[in-house]
């Protein structure tokens, strides 16, 4: 029972901290509360039953969370409006995984009959990607520091190890955000908007959202689950500028004006990344085509020209008003593969090539256009499979709002403990045709 009850407080904390990451204030009294209900009732069962481990807690938590409200929460656009494969399964980094996909649904007729249609079997696409993070946030405590602050006058240990917690849990997510921000934007189909000049700047135009949704829609996006991540510089000339989404009378909310939240507009849901960081062009010049190239187009045999094409760069082709996404550079006369669909019209021999300038990213994407994998990350085990490392603790901790679970553990040494918030996590882009580029 004594393992029990370490067990629990230490699950106490690390859910409140979580919670403290990922809610205002305003409602974290609220939820720490429910998180207290539900430990007592785990209490109280393993009172009755003499046996309570991390796996109860396991399949408590996650249930839990899901009634929490999440609406509001900090700064985090990637992880909420991606494909997610979030799985407690663990992963090494550099493995591969594979996460499966959901194919278009279709409809058929109603023509009664003596049997029921013999239809409604789907193919479900399969789509690998590799594991490239495996990573973690370290919190240690000594005796020494805990008296210190558990004393009459100090803060107190646990205050100050909840927004530890809440500190990691943040960290690994911004990370994330960043890995995202930076496959999306390299798996731009083709892109839009002015290199240099922040998008939305100009008060009642919302081209810069019709534009990208055009994008989408000529390449075969489903109108639904649109999301759009946007730049720092972008958002604020929405908050500033953009009139027609923070007047409550035109808008139709105070979620901006009150809250700085946007919500959806042209159909997609705004989401908000002060991740995302300028993309620097290559050094390509004087690239000229050779051969002609029909509309669909991806593969593009330069013959002429000097330094690099890199991945993610947006490309022009003379006589052509479309700015292409690069999926694989160069660095010399040779084939550059553009992404998928690739040309939107028919390419003649001996055109110039321009690489575009540097730019702010600005993401527009239907969800299956990127996949967020997270996986707990690889421990040895015994030969009956169950982990066999140092650790003397160690559970999962569910962010209700993403899905994503994260390890807790906890590691007792020489007059110190050591907790330990950890996840493995790879990015991947499963259909670029479903990602267009805003360019600020």
């Amino acid at each position: 029972m004594k393992n029990t009850l370490s067990k629990l407080r230490f699950g106490a904390l690390a859910l409140a901290a979580s919670i403290a990451a990922v809610l205002p204030m305003t409602t974290y009294a609220a939820a720490v509360g429910r998180v207290y209900n539900a430990l007592v009732l785990q209490v109280t069962e393993a009172k009755q039953s003499f046996a309570l481990g991390s796996n109860t807690l396991t399949g408590l938590i996650p249930t839990l969370y899901a009634a929490l409200d999440t609406v509001a929460r900090e700064f985090v656009g990637f992880i909420p409006a991606v494909a997610r494969d979030n799985q407690l399964a663990r992963a090494a980094k550099g493995q591969q995984v594979t996460s499966f996909i959901a194919p278009p649904a279709t409809a058929a007729d109603v023509v009664p009959g003596v049997t029921a249609p013999n239809d409604g079997d789907q193919v479900f696409g399969a789509f690998n990607l590799t594991i490239s993070k495996s990573r973690y946030v370290p919190v240690r405590w000594n005796g020494e520091e805990q008296l210190a602050l558990n004393n009459g006058n100090g803060v107190g240990q646990q205050a100050m190890i909840v927004q530890q917690f809440a500190q990691a849990f943040r960290t690994l997510t911004n990370e994330m955000e960043a890995d995202m921000a930076m496959t999306a934007y390299k798996a731009a189909s083709r892109s839009t908007g002015t290199p240099g000049t922040a998008p939305f700047g100009v008060a009642g135009d919302l081209t810069d959202f019709s534009n990208p949704a055009q994008i989408l829609d000529v390449n075969g996006a489903p109108i639904g689950d649109r999301a759009m991540i946007v730049s720092a510089p972008a958002m604020n000339n929405l908050r500033g500028k953009q009139s027609v989404l923070f007047k409550v009378n035109e808008a139709g909310t105070d979620d901006l004006l009150r809250r700085g939240s946007i919500g959806e507009a042209e159909g997609f849901r705004i989401g908000y990344a002060p991740a995302i960081k300028q993309v620097v062009k290559g050094t390509g010049a004087s690239y000229v085509t050779s051969g002609t190239y029909a509309a669909g187009a991806t593969a593009i045999t330069l013959a002429t020209g000097t330094g690099t094409v890199l991945q993610g760069d947006q490309v022009t082709f003379a006589g052509d008003p479309n700015v292409y996404g690069v999926n694989t550079g160069l660095s010399a006369p040779g084939t550059l593969v553009l992404n998928s669909p690739g040309l939107q019209q028919a390419l003649a021999n001996g055109v110039a090539m321009t690489v575009g300038n540097s730019f702010m990213p600005n993401i527009a994407f239907q969800r299956n256009g990127l996949i967020l994998a997270t996986r707990l990350p690889a421990v040895p085990v015994d030969i009956n499979g169950v982990a066999n490392d140092m650790a003397d603790d160690r559970m999962a901790i569910t962010d209700p709002f993403s899905g994503i679970t994260f390890e807790v553990s906890l590691y007792r040494q020489y007059r110190q403990i050591k907790y330990e918030i950890a996840l493995a996590w790879g990015t991947g882009a499963t259909k670029s045709d479903f990602v267009a580029l805003l360019r600020g």
